[in-house]
């Protein structure tokens, strides 16, 4: 009988911690981690582009293959065939007509792209306190963190971007980015997988 009630005791503590609610800087934490142990990550995507002048809507889908620390491939596959790599400081744009190679270090635009494409991934950009403001809240299950630029250069492209967390996982499940202008980009990331081998030529950048 004993042994029964220790065992529901222990049942109840890790029911009882598991359901605690989390302040800021513990979610903070627990990303942080999850991004350091995430050697790789590999999934599909579904991505919808919200246009307000043209009240339209374009839907693409493609994968996405990150590899710890600075190696990206954001590759669409329908409706058209489009990829960016993004490996060091270099950055290859393909489509079925031409390749292009880019120094991001050379361009500021493409700088700030590499890096805000990079850190939402993974959610490092949770902790960049000089470029974004954060808050985070919690919601049906996720961790929502709440990004407004600080600085000029990001306020003339984004009012804000918002990552949803998995709270299993501490990973990225759907970036929203919400331009000036008022258009937004809603990217869910499907199947995911982490810390499985990539093929080098993936990322390959020629």
């Amino acid at each position: 009988m004993k042994r029964y009630l220790l065992l529901l005791l222990v049942c109840l503590s890790v029911v009882s911690l598991s359901a605690q609610t989390l302040n800021e800087a513990q979610i903070r934490q627990r990303v942080n981690q999850a991004a350091a142990a995430m050697k790789t990550m590999q999934c599909d995507f579904v991505q919808t582009k919200h246009l307000k002048m043209l009240n339209d809507v374009m839907v693409a889908q493609g994968k996405m293959y990150y590899q710890q620390r600075s190696k990206l491939r954001w590759e669409y596959t329908n409706p058209y065939a489009y990829t960016f790599v993004l490996n060091g400081d270099k950055v290859l744009l393909k489509n079925r007509q031409r390749n292009d190679v880019i120094d991001v270090n050379q361009n500021k635009m493409f700088r700030e792209i590499a890096s805000i494409m990079m850190s939402s991934v993974v959610g490092n950009c949770l902790s960049d306190d000089k470029t974004f403001k954060t808050t985070i809240t919690t919601a049906n299950g996720e961790w929502i963190a709440t990004l407004v630029p600080k600085r000029k250069d990001m306020r003339q492209m984004f009012q804000k971007i918002v990552l949803h967390f998995n709270q299993q996982r501490a990973v990225v499940s759907c970036v929203e980015m919400v331009e000036k202008n008022g258009d937004k980009t809603v990217i869910n990331l499907k199947n995911i997988r982490t810390n499985e081998t990539i093929n080098a030529a993936v990322f390959a950048v020629r």
